[in-house]
């Protein structure tokens, strides 16, 4: 590196390119986020690289991805935005006073039952912070630039940092008149011969039921799986559920949005002695940024919703 670029600082205005640029994977894509030209962008990067004294990405026609020098410039750049994005509500009463932008993502179903109630308890009591909800069929995988994503299942991505909000099963159920008009199965390979409803979401295989037996020493059990064929099928798990709860078949559903039609006897839980997977409640928050007192408040706000028991137990 010669002596002019050892000059060159690196400003705020290229870490938020460079972030921008790992969000959206492209120069115009970028630029549209950041609201300039492409060429703009294109001479911003040529000029940065020259001041590093480093290639930070490698293009292609079709693609654009990171050396190993602007990696670790995007996660340097996204740990320091996120740093002074977090210094305005740490420097205020040490965050007791929270303030600014939350951007929360969550599923439709779970989302409108759940989390929007909570979202508006939240901004009564936090009147400062301007909190934006999206509901979203792929919460997880779709939102990268959210503050606290609220996810169902599993979650194996270190990109973000999981916090676990609620246990939550998977129960198989159908309609009280449903059970008594076609027998209830004994076991879960009974289902093969019954009418069974699907949820298509998250690019899971939604026609591959896994289970293992319950109770004492279930974790250890053999897992098992059958293979259903549906009489109905949609990506609205609300409207699956009241194809269920019409007589139409028996549903592999989550416990939060079934528990309470078993309850009113609307639904009838059946196979209690095999579990079918664990789908538990998690808010994720991004790895690579600082937590503000906004994101960490919100965090512990559902946290303290949830227990020391969920609303639908």
């Amino acid at each position: 590196m010669n002596d002019h670029t050892r000059d060159e600082m690196i400003t705020l205005d290229d870490l938020r390119f460079v972030d921008a640029l790992s969000r959206t994977g492209s120069l115009s894509a970028a630029a549209r986020a950041l609201d300039v030209t492409p060429p703009a962008l294109s001479m911003r990067l040529k000029r940065l690289e020259q001041a590093l004294g480093v290639g930070l990405v490698v293009r292609s026609s079709r693609s654009l991805r990171f050396t190993g020098e602007g990696e670790r410039l995007v996660a340097e750049a996204q740990a320091l935005l996120g740093r002074i994005e977090a210094l305005p509500d740490e420097l205020s009463a040490a965050g007791r006073s929270v303030a600014g932008r939350l951007q929360v993502v969550a599923p439709f179903g779970f989302g409108r039952h759940h989390v929007a109630p909570l979202i508006a308890r939240f901004a009564a009591k936090h009147p400062a912070v301007r909190v934006a909800l999206d509901l979203s069929e792929r919460p997880w995988r779709e939102n990268q630039d959210a503050d606290v994503v609220i996810h169902i299942g599993e979650a194996r991505d270190s990109a973000w940092i999981a916090h676990l909000l609620a246990r939550n099963s998977r129960w198989i159920c159908a309609s009280p008149e449903h059970v008594r008009r076609h027998g209830a199965p004994e076991q879960p390979r009974d289902l093969l011969r019954h009418a069974c409803l699907c949820v298509r979401e998250n690019d899971e295989d939604v026609t591959l039921w896994r289970f293992r037996k319950a109770g004492r020493g279930a974790a250890s059990s053999r897992p098992d799986a059958i293979r259903v064929s549906p009489v109905l099928t949609s990506n609205d798990g609300e409207v699956v559920r009241n194809w269920a709860v019409d007589g139409l078949g028996y549903v592999l559903r989550s416990e939060w949005d079934v528990a309470p039609l078993v309850r009113r006897g609307v639904l009838q839980r059946v196979l209690t002695r095999w579990e079918f997977g664990a789908a538990d409640v998690l808010a994720l928050v991004p790895a690579r940024r600082g937590i503000s007192a906004r994101v960490s408040q919100f965090v512990g706000f559902v946290e303290a919703a949830f227990r020391p028991r969920p609303p639908w137990r």
